[in-house]
């Protein structure tokens, strides 16, 4: 599957970037903003990065299926599903914050999520990986930190409420407590500062699959972990835990204490 792969990445990392460029026509301008049934906000931003991804990937590979947060799911024959957040961090592009990124993901036909590209188009910032391919930040190879110790560790978050509404806030506070610094650098930009070696640990409770497919192969590719918050190696828990292999034990302690 290598050649494979590397075409498919290379379709993966063109197809984020254009949605990238697409998402800064309507950044810091007055949006509407509209309420989904889940209580989460979209603008048409979201729907347009979304409808572009959609038609670039499936325009060079027709058989796979595709999962999007707002298209929702669309069923192929190759095996092969691209699992799509068109805007990872919709309330900090609302807020006129360049925290957001595009996300694209691949699943294999086993299931497995081999091919991740995060584009963080307010800071021109894209990781990219591949399974056995490594993992790349504008170009130049991304990896991990040489932090060993929480005491020294710079651990991410979203917010403090995702914590507070999935009962997970004493577990953050043995956590913030414990870690050399704690900052709120929230959705997928947390966890690219683990994988390129700017923090050791980023905590998210709660996640939806297209917060996380992407993640795990460019996680691994840079020499770090992606789990959910019970230590699991998977895209699929509703959950995420991102660090850099080295403080992964450590931090899973006071996690599941």
């Amino acid at each position: 599957m290598g050649d494979n792969l590397k075409h498919r990445l290379d379709v993966a990392i063109q197809a984020a970037w254009e949605a990238g460029k697409l998402t800064l026509r309507y950044f810091q301008t007055q949006l509407c903003v509209e309420v989904k049934g889940d209580k989460t906000p979209v603008t048409i931003a979201d729907k347009e990065s979304e409808d572009l991804l959609f038609r670039i990937l499936l325009g060079e590979f027709p058989q796979d299926s595709f999962l999007g947060e707002e298209r929702g799911e669309r069923s192929g024959s190759s095996g092969f599903r691209w699992i799509i957040d068109p805007i990872d961090g919709t309330k900090s592009f609302i807020q006129g914050v360049p925290l957001f990124g595009v996300m694209v993901a691949l699943e294999d036909p086993r299931g497995t999520a081999v091919l991740g590209v995060v584009n963080v188009p307010g800071l021109n910032e894209l990781v990219a990986a591949a399974r056995g391919e490594g993992c790349s930040w504008n170009g130049r190879r991304a990896r991990v930190s040489s932090v060993a110790a929480l005491k020294d560790a710079c651990v991410t978050y979203t917010s403090h409420k995702t914590f507070d509404d999935s009962g997970r806030t004493a577990a953050f506070d043995r956590v913030r407590a414990r870690s050399r610094v704690c900052r709120g650098w929230g959705d997928c930009f947390g966890h690219i500062l683990v994988a390129t070696g700017r923090a050791e640990a980023m905590l998210d409770p709660v996640l939806a699959d297209w917060d996380c497919a992407a993640l795990l192969p460019i996680l691994e590719e840079s020499g770090g972990t992606f789990t959910d918050w019970l230590g699991n190696r998977t895209h699929l828990g509703k959950s995420g835990v991102s660090t850099n292999g080295k403080v992964q034990a450590e931090l899973m302690a006071h996690l599941k204490c």
